[in-house]
């Protein structure tokens, strides 16, 4: 394992990047700032390495970061209608950052944030935050960890475990835009994609709040139950995708044995031979195609653009926490929070 600087925070606190590397010469960078995944590099033939996600090369582009570039989210990823919720009669208000909804649990998100290095080993780092009671609005004193651990065989596995001296919403996830051919090689659009989800959460309109209603993908542009490119539907006159300007869409997982982890997603590159698995125990997955991404300036002077990265968020259903029908992202008072995410590189 190799530590060295990432530079300071507005604050003047210095930022610290740990690198993993496998007998294969994969490596992972780490931050312990927001816990972020900083790279991935592969080798792809003589010495060369490719990294294949988005990020800065400094903490202060992190800080800034509107994106979430390689982020750990939390206390609850994706959207809660509202931006408030009920549990065990008690209403808790949460801040309304993005059209009147709570997005990645705010301004305020575990990304901003430094956490504790509490081990850090040459296969794995643990990150550690505590996070208080009200912290963005949330009951309870809910302490977590991060574990990435990179394996042998070229998987990063992301570990979630916390508990909670109350009952609160737990819905970590990780929010790095993945591109198979190199961070600074344009669009993901030819890059192929299989989702293991037949049925997907269609959104009310353009503010991406489901309908709860849990539609089959067959028949629609959504479909990517067979090998599809990212790019071959995407700009599809098909309402959903009209809503959100392209993919940006949970899909509920076939799962064989629910809370088991297994596979979620593969997607590919042609032009680099690079095939990525994910896996996870969860019931969801938030496929992001990048449409936001907007002239962030990136690693290594790179302009980063529109679908330039695409995200596979694991999770629970989006808003949740509010509906009847879905499973809820409640962590009870005494049970511990234990999930795992995995992402696997063929090359």
């Amino acid at each position: 394992m190799k530590i060295r600087g990432f530079g300071s925070t507005n604050d003047g606190r210095e930022a610290k990047l740990y690198t993993l590397e496998n007998k294969n010469g994969m490596e992972i960078t780490l931050c312990d700032y927001g816990a972020h995944l900083v790279s991935v590099l592969v080798p792809v033939k003589g010495d060369e390495k490719k990294d294949l996600v988005l990020g800065y090369d400094e903490v202060g582009g992190y800080e800034t970061d509107e994106c979430h570039f390689g982020a750990s989210i939390g206390r609850n990823g994706n959207r809660i209608a509202g931006a408030c919720f009920e549990l065990n009669g008690t209403r808790y208000q949460l801040a309304a950052n993005e059209n009147g909804n709570n997005l990645h649990s705010g301004p305020d998100g575990y990304d901003y944030r430094y956490w504790e290095v509490k081990e850090a080993t040459d296969t794995f780092v643990t990150f550690r935050l505590e996070s208080p009671d009200k912290d963005q609005g949330f009951p309870g004193n809910f302490d977590i960890c991060v574990t990435y651990t990179l394996t042998q065989d070229n998987a990063i596995e992301i570990h979630y475990e916390g508990c909670c001296d109350a009952d609160t919403v737990a819905n970590m996830t990780n929010h790095t835009y993945f591109n198979l051919g190199g961070h600074d090689s344009g669009d993901v659009l030819n890059q192929t994609l299989v989702l293991k989800a037949e049925q997907y959460s269609p959104v009310k309109d353009s503010k991406s709040i489901p309908t709860g209603e849990h539609a089959t993908v067959f028949g629609t542009p959504m479909d990517f139950t067979k090998e599809k490119a990212i790019g071959q539907e995407i700009n599809a006159d098909f309402e959903q995708l009209n809503f959100t300007g392209g993919y940006d869409h949970n899909y509920i997982l076939d799962k064989a044995i629910e809370g088991s982890v297994e596979l979620m997603a593969v997607a590919s590159c042609k032009e680099t031979g690079i095939v990525m698995e994910a896996y996870t125990d969860l019931p969801a997955v938030q496929f992001y195609a990048g449409n936001f991404i907007k002239d962030v300036k990136g690693k290594g002077g790179s302009i980063y653009g529109k679908r330039n990265g695409f995200c596979l968020e694991s999770q629970y259903i989006p808003n949740a926490i509010n509906e009847e029908s879905e499973e809820k992202p409640i962590l009870r008072k005494g049970d511990t929070y234990d999930t795992t995410t995995v992402y696997k590189f063929l090359f």
